[in-house]
């Protein structure tokens, strides 16, 4: 029985370890981001939507999900879901300037929905933004590759995470986003 409980103990703490307490001193709304076309972006003016943040690549071999997030964009954006992509080089695979990335995503995919300026994602030198997700939800939203997925809910806070093979438009997402509206 000890073996059994302890086991059910270990299990919980290794599926929850990734995840902390949450205090929210700020939530996403306070934060500050610039667009691919060198405007500020005030999260502010997504308060009471719900947000889906996806770091970018135009050399990532999931650079197609591209595609899904602006059907995902087109098909719930009247409800009140935003798509803001964040184009990084954090894995090496992004251009180096935020014009060539825009007409990237433009001339291929089409895209409309907000996107940043080049910003890192990882470590020491990442923005704001994903600082403040890693304190705040801890590993979970530390992107591990391109076309990582961060949830964030009406309220500022993040609903949850997805990682770069969950496809924006899986059922997965799609229900917790329709879930959020």
């Amino acid at each position: 029985m000890k073996k059994i409980t302890l086991f059910i103990v270990l299990v919980m703490i290794f599926f929850t370890k990734d995840k902390v307490l949450a205090d929210y001193e700020k939530v996403f709304f306070d934060l500050k981001i610039n667009s691919i076309s060198g405007k500020l972006i005030d999260l502010k003016n997504y308060k009471d939507k719900v947000v889906l943040v996806v770091n970018t690549a135009s050399y990532c071999g999931f650079t197609k999900q591209y595609s899904d997030l602006q059907t995902l964009w087109d098909r719930y954006k009247s409800d009140g879901l935003i798509v803001l992509g964040v184009p990084s080089n954090s894995f090496n695979q992004e251009k180096k300037e935020d014009a060539d990335v825009k007409e990237f995503c433009e001339v291929n995919f089409n895209i409309n929905f907000p996107m940043t300026s080049i910003t890192e994602v990882k470590g020491d030198n990442s923005h704001e933004l994903f600082k403040w997700a890693e304190k705040n939800y801890g590993k979970a939203a530390i992107p591990k590759w391109n076309f990582h997925k961060i949830l964030i809910n009406k309220d500022g806070k993040i609903a949850d995470t997805y990682n770069s093979f969950t496809n924006p438009m899986s059922k997965k997402i799609t229900s917790k986003i329709e879930s959020l509206l």
